[in-house]
């Protein structure tokens, strides 16, 4: 049935249709409607509680999963940082249910003290990390993160930004069924503790997975290259939306990469998207992560990147704040004298 939804009622909507049980978290702008959605259109087999902390919601979300149930936490970005301590233990011992962290970022910042980008907190913590671009594309990726998470046994972050949080959009939501019941927790040593041997070959294990992770996202269906003019736009998130409206009607001057998988980064898909571009223009929120590596494979491919490469790096794009169509049309007019959609 089409429903019309903001973003953060899409992502709950995609978790319950995944089939997840267990929903923990604490209320923060933006991210604080996905858990009340799932409270108010609960089918009745999911644990919903708003935690104490994002910490306590993080552990009860890991212990679901340890368990074998799907299950999701959510938080703003400040809140990653409480939620530090057991989110990168979790990624160190590994899940059995799939177990995805909820992320919504705030750039401007418009609802909190600073701003924070949970792309760079992926790369650090070394746990795969979807962004979400559209309430569209949210529903989807929240269903996307599970499945993977489960297939890797690893948790997954799922990134949004306060414009797709509040965002809506008409929305096919299938009707929600119970899933089949967690297998229950097993007790073993070897994999649900975190002594410090077994960190060191859990360390090994999470950074030495990167190249097949990234080789996976590179085929990821979230990952696309559009157009094949001669300016390539790298892009992600919201950034992407602001795009697309910029360029309307001008579509043929450029070809848009949009990554929707952050990390690991995907390799094989950009260095394909650069090898076919004679200039780059990277637009995103918050960090320049794209723009960084773009410019460290270019490094690899042992390219002169000169001139090559505008974003934030360069002082092309602002550092901080949120962009708009507005100044993504103003800042690709100013680089390629191309004319855009925006007056």
């Amino acid at each position: 049935m089409k429903e019309l939804l903001m973003g953060n009622e899409a992502v709950a909507m995609g978790a319950l249709a995944a089939g997840v049980q267990v929903v923990a978290g604490y209320p923060g702008t933006p991210s604080s409607e996905v858990l009340e959605t799932i409270a108010k259109r609960n089918p009745g087999h999911v644990y919903v509680e708003w935690s104490v902390n994002e910490k306590a919601g993080a552990e009860v979300a890991a212990g679901a999963a340890y368990a074998g149930a799907r299950s999701l936490v959510t938080m703003k970005q400040m809140g990653l940082n409480v939620a530090s301590d057991p989110v990168m233990c979790v990624n160190y011992i590994g899940v059995k249910g799939g177990m995805v962290i909820y992320v919504c970022d705030d750039p401007g910042p418009i609802s909190s003290q600073t701003e924070q980008d949970t792309r760079s907190f992926a790369r650090y913590a070394h746990i795969p990390c979807f962004d979400c671009d559209s309430p569209e594309q949210a529903f989807q990726a929240v269903q996307d993160a599970f499945a993977f998470s489960e297939e890797h046994e690893t948790p997954v972050i799922l990134r949004s930004t306060t414009r797709v949080c509040h965002a809506c959009a008409d929305i096919d939501v299938p009707e929600i069924g119970n899933p089949e019941p967690p297998e229950g927790f097993i007790k073993d040593t070897s994999r649900w503790v975190i002594f410090p041997k077994l960190a060191y070959q859990a360390k090994l294990k999470v950074a030495g997975r990167e190249p097949a992770l990234a080789a996976e996202f590179s085929e990821y269906k979230g990952n696309t290259i559009e157009g094949s003019g001669p300016v390539g736009i790298a892009c992600g998130g919201i950034s992407y939306s602001y795009v697309k409206e910029a360029i309307r009607g001008n579509e043929d001057s450029f070809t848009v990469m949009k990554i929707a998988t952050p990390y690991p980064f995907p390799t094989d898909l950009a260095r394909q998207f650069m090898l076919g571009a004679d200039k780059i223009i990277c637009f995103e929120e918050l960090d320049p992560y794209i723009e960084d590596a773009l410019i460290y494979e270019y490094g690899n491919l042992s390219l002169d990147i000169d001139n090559f490469i505008e974003g934030k790096r360069t002082g092309t794009v602002r550092l901080g704040g949120e962009l708009s169509a507005v100044e993504v049309g103003e800042v690709i007019e100013k680089v390629t004298g191309v004319e855009t959609s925006i007056p």
